[in-house]
């Protein structure tokens, strides 16, 4: 790495110690501060922004697939989560309980949302009446609270803000479609606005979501070659339907339960982000995301001449679409070009007197670290849109090859352990059992994220019985 980024110093090194790499970067680049409930944090504009980036990329896609957007009440009576016994199992270590309101003691305890599958299942038991009220397709943009022992600005805290989809349908066949179209759908959003890889696949039943029939995820792999479950979809059957009275009545006259199905991201996916592209000098953010898109530094800007030229080049651009600012502050351009670097802006133009005088514009790309100064500046609009698609482009292609890099194979515990300790996913075979799932745990301290969509394994890795499924084993966050 270069000594010439003076705020690299103040960040730890990606390759020796990637935990403390990725605190350092979301301190430092402003997205997040520590809140002060323990596990907590306040998200910084810098980081909201990006968030208000996923929301709109992401609403747009659910809106164009039918799904229209809703608010359910944060506080949820106990009652709720006692009716679907493997719910409440599921999520009693993480459930906060409010039992005091007003100065005296509530007659029922309420839980703060650590999901909403409960609340909006006795919703949807009253607006579901007939076959016409089907499908039903919500979703709500909220925060959820889930006591969490172990956090990590984005990657796990008690309070985190998400989207959480909710659907009924009169057929199972129906619903599990929906399953399958909601997890392509996020595959998609993934590559084409966070240029990121995912496998994506059914759980195990250790895995899957409490409550569900049949859980699917998304996962990511960061650069340590850990997995980040970055999006999940279920296929609930009839199991909440049944618990709070989804029931219409069908075309034939008869009374019938319903089928759902929930999915969700969070603001998880900024972690995901930031730990597949970032490098030593900071975070490396996709267009589609990033806050700014371009900054423009003014070379000797208090020449005549030059911040206008900068402002005129900012205003041209955002008409274009592109999310760009004239950094015209005080500071030295090396300072500027280091800060905005360290914040991971995708494109940086330099502009000074010469630039203006020859018609010409410096372009500096965050994802290569290279720069060009054959760009023209009458052809501004044309040239930024085009190198920004460019640079989605080779952030995906990169971490792509990376990850298929970095995915084994293994037909033994021995060989699974040195796979995940070499920072790889690992292919194996499976034969399904909990017990030889437990075992890989414990020995390799690796956990089955999905399944391969093909057994390409003819013996499960831990007891060597014929292999059922192949799975993708790694260490995850």
């Amino acid at each position: 790495m270069a000594k010439d980024n003076q705020f690299v110093s103040q960040i730890a090194d990606i390759e020796t110690d990637f935990p403390q790499w990725y605190t350092d970067v979301v301190v430092k680049t402003k997205l997040v501060d520590y809140g002060p409930v323990k596990g907590t944090m306040v998200i910084r504009p810098y980081g909201y922004a990006i968030w208000e980036n996923i929301q709109r990329e992401l609403d747009s896609r659910f809106k164009a697939a039918g799904v229209e957007n809703a608010y359910f009440p944060l506080l949820i009576p106990m009652s709720f989560m006692t009716k679907e016994a493997e719910h409440v199992e599921g999520f009693a270590p993480e459930v906060a309980v409010v039992t005091h309101a007003g100065g005296a003691k509530l007659e029922e305890p309420l839980v703060i949302r650590p999901t909403s599958e409960t609340i909006i299942g006795h919703m949807f038991g009253k607006w579901v009446e007939s076959w016409r009220d089907l499908p039903l397709r919500q979703n709500q943009w909220c925060n959820v609270m889930r006591w969490e022992k172990t956090t990590r600005p984005f990657l796990r805290t008690s309070e985190f803000l998400w989207q959480e989809g909710h659907s009924v349908f009169a057929s199972g066949e129906e619903a599990e479609k929906e399953t399958l179209n909601m997890l392509s759908l996020y595959e998609e959003f993934a590559k084409t606005v966070l240029c990121m890889p995912v496998l994506t696949g059914q759980k195990t039943e250790k895995e899957k979501f409490a409550g569900a029939v049949a859980t699917y995820g998304m996962e990511a792999m960061m650069h340590d070659g850990k997995s980040l479950q970055s999006g999940t979809t279920h296929y609930m059957g009839q199991n909440f339907a049944k618990a709070f009275g989804v029931q219409f009545t069908d075309k034939d006259g008869a009374l019938k339960y319903g089928y759902t199905m929930s999915y969700g991201v969070s603001t998880r996916l900024i972690g995901a982000l930031i730990m597949t592209h970032g490098d030593q000098r900071g975070l490396v953010l996709p267009p589609p995301v990033a806050p700014v898109q371009v900054v423009i530094v003014p070379i000797a800007q208090k020449k005549e001449g030059v911040l206008q030229a900068c402002n005129a080049l900012k205003e041209r651009l955002r008409k274009a679409g592109i999310r760009a600012v004239v950094d015209d502050s005080d500071n030295s351009p090396g300072w500027k070009f280091n800060e905005w670097e360290m914040k991971g802006v995708p494109l940086r133009i330099e502009l000074g007197p010469r630039d203006i005088e020859s018609g010409k514009m410096i372009v500096f790309r965050r994802d290569t670290l290279e720069k060009e100064d054959c760009h023209l500046l009458a052809e501004a609009e044309t040239v930024v849109g085009e190198t920004l698609g460019r640079i989605c482009e080779n952030l995906y292609t990169r971490a792509e090859k990376r990850m298929n890099e970095r995915i084994v194979r293994a037909n033994s515990l021995e060989e699974l352990l040195r796979g995940v300790d070499g920072g790889n996913f690992v292919r194996a075979g499976w034969c399904g059992c909990r017990a030889c799932e437990d075992k890989v745990k414990e020995f390799a301290q690796a956990t089955a994220r999905v399944f391969d969509r093909e057994n390409t394994f003819e013996t499960c890795v831990v007891c060597g019985k014929k292999a059922e499924h192949t799975v993708f084993f790694a260490r995850a966050y």
